[in-house]
């Protein structure tokens, strides 16, 4: 007999519980942000509107259903099961925060801010739950976002929804060796702030930014969120006598990887600005970019 749906409710904590959280009491964070300008009632305010979506759609997860809630902060400690439903109750980045501990679990995104998000990702609102849910696991009306993973040669393995940066923890001079796809030799060695590599769906954030950087007329076009191909770039490469800039932006179709081998004591691989959850690479490691396996099953 199988398991009935389990909808798992993603939320992160807001500012005002962090604000509680560091000075105590309403008041002490009242006078913490009248202090820097700011009125403690907009923030507390936000706070009962995300409350009261979460409130809203936990209302509406069907009778027969199971139901758990898990914390961002909390994400890599939590078991997702298959029968999962997931939701994502808050911002656009909560549903890229979550996707990389998934398989194939149908996500819904609820807005609980609607006018200040963009809507990428968390498209519904709160009102649209009970709608949603029964229908989630079938999977109608699903989106397969690609999503990028790093493999390194012992066998860990990253994966991300927006972008994977490769470099160096502190954000220092990055050392390497970069082999795309189709180069025979063993890479270039290069010295840089880093490699990103991205996928349709960050193409509108960090990716975009160093897209804007490339040297014109190099014929490539950023992916759009569903396209099986990435983009990589690397950030700001140095010339010298023994590292050099003739590699530093190519795209990645299904089934190609961008090999990086570290020349330097020790880099990190992290995927959408989660530096606590990285990949540890030392000195002769390899790691493997490209197009995941994984796609987030986002319900349009």
């Amino acid at each position: 007999m199988s398991l009935a749906p389990r909808a798992v409710l993603v939320h992160r904590t807001t500012e005002y519980e962090e604000l509680l959280a560091r000075h105590g009491t309403h008041g002490q964070a009242a006078f913490f942000l009248s202090s820097r300008g700011r009125a403690i009632e907009e923030v507390a305010e936000r706070h009962h509107r995300t409350r009261r979506a979460l409130a809203a759609v936990a209302s509406a997860v069907p009778a027969t259903w199971r139901q758990s809630r898990v914390e961002r902060a909390d994400l890599d400690r939590f078991l997702f099961g298959p029968e999962d439903v997931v939701v994502v109750v808050g911002q656009d980045g909560l549903v890229a925060n979550v996707a990389k501990y998934l398989a194939g679990q149908p996500v819904v995104g609820i807005d609980a801010e609607p006018g200040r998000n963009r809507g990428v990702l968390v498209r519904h609102r709160p009102t649209d739950a009970a709608r949603l849910l029964p229908a989630a696991p079938a999977a109608r009306g699903v989106e397969e976002l690609t999503m990028v993973e790093a493999v390194a040669d012992d066998a860990e393995r990253l994966l991300a929804l927006n972008e994977i940066y490769v470099g160096s923890p502190t954000h220092q001079t990055a050392r390497y060796r970069l082999a795309p796809p189709g180069t025979r030799e063993a890479g270039e060695a290069q010295a840089s702030s880093g490699v990103v590599v991205g996928t349709g769906t960050g193409a509108t954030g960090w990716l975009l930014s160093l897209w804007a950087q490339r040297q014109p007329g190099e014929g490539l076009t950023l992916p759009r969120p569903s396209d099986p191909r990435l983009v990589w770039c690397v950030r700001e490469a140095w010339p010298s006598p023994t590292t050099g800039t003739s590699r530093t932006t190519g795209e990645l179709a299904s089934g190609q990887r961008l090999h990086l081998t570290v020349e330097t004591d020790r880099l990190v691989a992290f995927g959408d600005g989660i530096e606590s959850d990285a990949l540890d690479l030392t000195w002769g490691q390899t790691v493997r970019l490209g197009v995941a396996d994984t796609a987030l099953r986002l319900l349009s």
